[in-house]
This record gives C-alpha cells, sequence and structure tokens, in this order.
C-alpha cells in the first residue's frame, strides 16, 4: 500500500493520539466471504512507523470505515482492564465447579460485582458512605464495598445472634 491510500484520524483519549489507516477488502483462505482489514500505524507511511498494527474483522464493509477500526479497537484497552481487575480481585480465574451451567453461573456473578463495584465507583456512591478518600481505584472501590458488606453483616449479626448460632449448629459447629 502506498502512504497515500492512509486516512490520518485523530483519536479523542485522554490525550489525542494521531493515527493513519488503510482498509482493504481480501479473500483468506477456508472463509468463503472476503473479509475487510484495516493497517493502523503511527506515522504516514511503513518507513517511519514505529508502530503498525493490523486488524480484520467480519463486520460488514459498509460499517467497518477506516474510522470505526480506530475508535473499535481503542476500547480494547477497556477489556483488558476489565478481565486484569476480575481475574485479580473478583475470583474469576479461582473456581471449582463441575460443568458448563456452574461455569456460566460463576462468570455471571463476577460480572455483575465488578459493574456493580465500578457503577458505584463512578457515580460516587461508595465514597458518599464508605470511604474518607477518593476510591480512584478499583481495589480501593472494592475496599470500599467490603467495608460496607462487613457493617452490614455485623449489624444483622448483632440483631439476628440466635439464627446465626442456629446456623453454625445445624452445620455441627459452636458459635460461642
Amino acid at each position: 500500500m502506498s502512504s497515500e491510500e492512509f486516512t490520518q484520524i485523530e483519536l479523542k483519549l485522554d490525550k489525542p493520539k494521531q493515527v493513519w489507516v488503510a482498509t482493504q477488502q481480501v479473500e483468506l483462505p477456508g472463509q468463503s466471504e472476503k473479509r475487510k482489514i484495516a493497517i493502523v500505524m503511527n506515522a504516514k507511511n511503513f518507513n517511519d512507523a514505529s508502530d503498525i498494527n493490523y486488524f480484520i474483522t467480519n463486520v460488514d464493509s459498509e460499517h467497518a470505515t477506516e474510522e470505526w477500526f480506530v475508535y473499535t479497537y481503542s476500547q480494547r484497552n477497556w477489556v483488558e482492564v476489565f478481565y486484569r481487575e476480575a481475574k485479580g480481585w473478583l475470583g474469576l480465574k479461582e473456581y471449582q465447579v463441575r460443568d458448563a451451567k456452574s461455569l456460566m453461573k460463576h462468570f455471571i456473578l463476577v460480572f455483575c460485582a465488578y459493574t456493580f463495584i465500578l457503577w458505584h465507583s463512578l457515580t460516587g456512591g461508595l465514597r458518599r458512605k464508605w470511604a474518607t478518600k477518593p476510591l480512584k481505584t478499583f481495589a480501593e472501590a472494592l475496599s470500599a464495598f467490603r467495608t460496607a458488606i462487613s457493617y452490614r453483616f455485623v449489624l444483622w449479626l448483632n440483631q439476628n445472634w440466635d439464627v446465626f448460632t442456629a446456623y453454625k449448629k445445624s452445620l455441627g459447629f459452636v458459635w460461642a
């Protein structure tokens, strides 16, 4: 591809970034339909580029424009952040299930917990009642959430001591 085939696009991120993009329809072995590919670079030509990415999609070619490729793949980082935080903090990598249905239930619970905590963090819900400092990271928001849960559990336990004791007794334990 020649440098004239590349379109300059400015990504409006925290720090604006200019990229050059070219797309093309290609036939791939074993595929019945053509696919659209994009080459995204940080310079107008291959010789000056230090970062070159190649993307492919099965989205229809009318929808998959140069801008679509750039903006869609610029969101990829947030997906990676989600998986890193879900695996590290919410137990996405630590599960013991026996079948696919149980695995799906576990994933749904992790996704819901992540969304709930992140939503409260972004709207200030956890900060208003459960923190005296800004909650800048997911780990800090999770700590505030755990504080809230602990408080609610202790409050419930003080009001339902007999229920909790009976439950532990039914399991063969003594709560003393």
